[in-house]
Parts: structure tokens; sequence; C-alpha cells
């Protein structure tokens, strides 16, 4: 068989370079799975701190919304506080200085610790020698009469006594009773001896009226309770005789 011919010199081409080329280039347009994948995952954590981040700032701007509430309520209930007992302060000082019609007071009361039983020149006494324990006075009403130097000890300390008779009716008994109990440093006896119906009294002051609605009862209360009379401010008027 005769040799086959070849082609003439220069005409022929080789194409494995020119194959080999384009599978490269048309390689390189293509992104790889797992490239892929990571990047999605790289944008999904950046989302999620991007959202934490959001959810971050929010809880602080509550928080100190909240702080500012609580702090502003807490200097408006202080200054309430403040601006009340300012008020009673004031009050109390006004009352001080107004007379309360009727009111009767002793002067140059003897103040001795003693035993036994003391005659009083007034009922109930408002002063003078006394026991070494005071009858306690924390809002305390009694339903049985007092010793009365007990009580004059308590009057020492600054408390209110109010006493009644049987001419008292059930409904001046409830009255005092409860701004009685409503008032530290007063306490509550009936007392049948005294002369008055409702008898208030104070270390040197006494005041008698005919019921317990009378306006001057609350002034008594409001002027004399730990007030200007009190020969032992501060004195406590709890833990002393039941």
């Amino acid at each position: 068989m005769p040799p086959r011919a070849l082609p003439p010199a220069g005409t022929r081409k080789i194409s494995v370079g020119s194959a080999s080329q384009q599978t490269n280039s048309s390689g390189s347009n293509k992104v790889r799975p797992g490239k892929q994948a990571a990047a999605d995952r790289r944008d999904r954590i950046a989302k999620l701190r991007a959202d934490e981040q959001r959810r971050e700032k929010r809880m602080k701007v509550i928080a100190f919304s909240i702080a500012g509430v609580l702090v502003a309520g807490t200097i408006a209930g202080g200054t309430y506080i403040i601006v009340d007992a300012q008020n009673k302060q004031h009050a109390k000082a006004e009352a001080a200085k107004a007379p309360i019609p009727g009111v009767k007071t002793w002067d140059n009361l003897t103040r001795n610790h003693v035993q036994g039983t003391v005659n009083y020149p007034m009922t109930p006494p408002v002063g003078g020698d006394h026991n070494s324990v005071w009858q306690t006075c924390m809002g305390n009403v009694y339903t049985q009469p007092l010793q009365n130097e007990h009580a004059v000890h308590s009057l020492e300390h600054g408390a209110v006594w109010v006493t009644y008779n049987g001419k008292a009716t059930p409904n001046d008994i409830k009255v005092l009773s409860d701004k009685v109990k409503a008032t530290p440093y007063s306490m509550m006896s009936p007392y049948p001896t005294e002369s008055g119906t409702i008898t208030l009294s104070a270390w040197g002051t006494q005041l008698v009226v005919d019921s317990a609605t009378d306006p001057r009862v609350e002034k008594f209360f409001t002027k004399y309770v730990e007030g200007p009379q009190t020969q032992e401010p501060g004195a406590s008027c709890s833990a002393g005789a039941m």
C-alpha cells in the first residue's frame, strides 16, 4: 500500500493547546460549591451579628428608659416626703403659736421620781412628782383607769393623755379612740372622777370639752403632742407600764 500523503508543510494545525486554554477559560468563570457555601455562611453570621447588635442597642435604650423612670419616681417620691414633712412641721409650728381657747396652764411643776401615791392639785394631774416608770403611750387606748403617777411621767415625755367620764357617749369614745390609735405619744383611759366630760392633758396644760367633735381637740393634739411643753424631748413612750 502506498504511504498516505501528508499535508504540505505549514498547513498543519495543532489544537491541543487551544483546547486546554478553552477548558481553563470556561472553568475559571464558575464558583466552586465549597467556596459558595463558605461565603453564604459568612453572610449569615454577619447578619446574625448585626441583628444581635440591634437587639442589644434596643435593650440598652429600654433599660436606660426604665432606669430614668425609676430615678424620676424616686426623686418625686423623696421630694413629696420631704415637702410633706416640712408642711407638717410648719403646721405644728403655726399651731404652737396660736392660743387655744379654754386651755389652762400650770408652771413650776416638780419632776422628782417617787414611790407611792402623789396628791396632785388638779384632776386629772398634768405634772408634778411621778413614778420612775412611764405609762406606755404609743397610741394606747386603755379601758381601765391608769395610775396617775405613771401617766404623769408620760406627760413629761411629751404625751397627750385623753380621759373621759360617764357622760361621754359611745360615739365620743370611738372618735377619740380612733384619734389616739393613729397618734404616737398619746394615750386614752376612763377617769370616772373628773368633772369634765372629756379632758385633754399635756404637761402643765389641760383642756376640757363636752364632745369629741369639738374642733379644739384636733388643735390640742397638733399643738401638744411632743409640743413645746415637753420636758424631756425625744424620751421614749414605749416599753412602759401597761
